[in-house]
C-alpha cells in the first residue's frame, strides 16, 4: 500500500494562499526549495487539485529554460515533468506532461492508487487534500510554516467529521524562520 503525503508552504496563521490567491509571502529558500526537490525526487506520483495544477502547469514545464534558472530550478523543472501526475478535476479537459485527467470521484480514486503497489504519493491543492483528509487517507503531514500572518485565504486544513491523531516525526529549520514539521497519522 503507497503512502499518501499532504505537504505545502504555510503562513503561521495556516493558510497556503493569502485573499487573491497570493503566495508571494511563500518564496521558498534555496534550501527549503532543495528539500522540496528532494521530496519531489522520493514521490512516485503526484495528485494535484485543479487550482493548483494550473499554478504548477504554468510554470515548471518551461522551468528550467528561463534565464536565470537555478540548478536546484532546472533539476526540479526536470523531474516535475518526468514524473506521473494525476489531475482532479471536473472543468479541465486536457492535461500534459506525463499527466492524467480524473474527472469523477476524487476520493474513490486516491483509494485506488494507494491501494497499488508503489512508491510514495504527494496530494497537493486544499480542496482536493480536505476530501483526502476527511476520508482518512492522509498518512504523513509536511508543515513548513513561514514566519507571516496573512489574515485569511486558502486554509492548509479543511474542515473535518472527526479528530485525526498524529506523532510528530520530524522537526527542522529553515533561513528566514521557516520550521518545518512532518506529522504521520496514529492508525
Amino acid at each position: 500500500m503507497r503512502k499518501l503525503i499532504y505537504g505545502m508552504n504555510l503562513s503561521l496563521d495556516g493558510y497556503i494562499a493569502a485573499p487573491g490567491d497570493d503566495i508571494d509571502w511563500s518564496v521558498p529558500s534555496d534550501e527549503l526549495f532543495q528539500f522540496w526537490s528532494d521530496q519531489l525526487r522520493a514521490t512516485d506520483l503526484t495528485l494535484y487539485g485543479r487550482k493548483l495544477w494550473r499554478t504548477m502547469s504554468s510554470y515548471w514545464p518551461t522551468g528550467d529554460q528561463r534565464p536565470g534558472a537555478t540548478p536546484a530550478e532546472i533539476e526540479f523543472a526536470r523531474r516535475w515533468r518526468e514524473m506521473g501526475k494525476v489531475v482532479f478535476s471536473s472543468t479541465i479537459e486536457e492535461v500534459d506532461w506525463n499527466t492524467r485527467l480524473v474527472s469523477g470521484d476524487a476520493v474513490t480514486e486516491i483509494t485506488r492508487l494507494k491501494a497499488e503497489d508503489g512508491g510514495p504519493m504527494d496530494i497537493g491543492g486544499a480542496t482536493l487534500a480536505g476530501a483526502a483528509m476527511r476520508a482518512g487517507l492522509i498518512d504523513e503531514y509536511l508543515i513548513a510554516a513561514h514566519p507571516v500572518l496573512v489574515g485569511g485565504g486558502t486554509p492548509f486544513f479543511s474542515a473535518l467529521d472527526s479528530r485525526v491523531h498524529l506523532n510528530l516525526a520530524e522537526t527542522r529549520t529553515f533561513p528566514g524562520g521557516v520550521v518545518l514539521t512532518r506529522y504521520e497519522t496514529r492508525r
